[in-house]
């Protein structure tokens, strides 16, 4: 599934758009589909214009939701990196599995002969 394209609208768009819904006789459904928009788009953009007045439209982002997920995945990135740097720097006895062999190892891995292996190719 592939991301939706959005467009974006200039300033002057969307304070002309408002004007236009605001001193129209007609809905503003209507006046949303004469100018290409969505009519969610006519109800917010009055909205927000009327909470950030001057910056409205800007096109400056404040922090969102998105850029804090973004700090925190790097977060926890960065911890799991460093967790993972800490576990490769363990002594091989600590890290090894019973099937794995290791070159610091003081015992070499045991030499299994065909009476050691069933039929099923598990260990007895």
């Amino acid at each position: 599934m592939s991301k939706r394209a959005y467009k974006t609208y200039t300033k002057e768009f969307k304070v002309e758009a408002i004007r236009l819904a605001d001193q129209s006789d007609q809905p503003m459904t209507q006046v949303a589909r004469k100018l290409g928009l969505r009519v969610n788009q006519i109800y917010k953009w009055p909205k927000q214009l009327e909470e950030k007045h001057g910056d409205a439209f800007s096109g400056k982002r404040t922090a969102t939701d998105k850029d804090a997920k973004i700090q925190r995945l790097n977060k926890a990135l960065a911890a799991s990196q460093e967790e993972n740097e800490f576990l490769k720097k363990r002594p091989c006895s600590l890290r090894r599995t019973s099937h794995e062999v290791c070159s610091d190892s003081p015992m070499p891995p045991p030499i299994l002969g065909s009476d050691d292996v069933s039929s099923d190719g598990c260990l007895s």
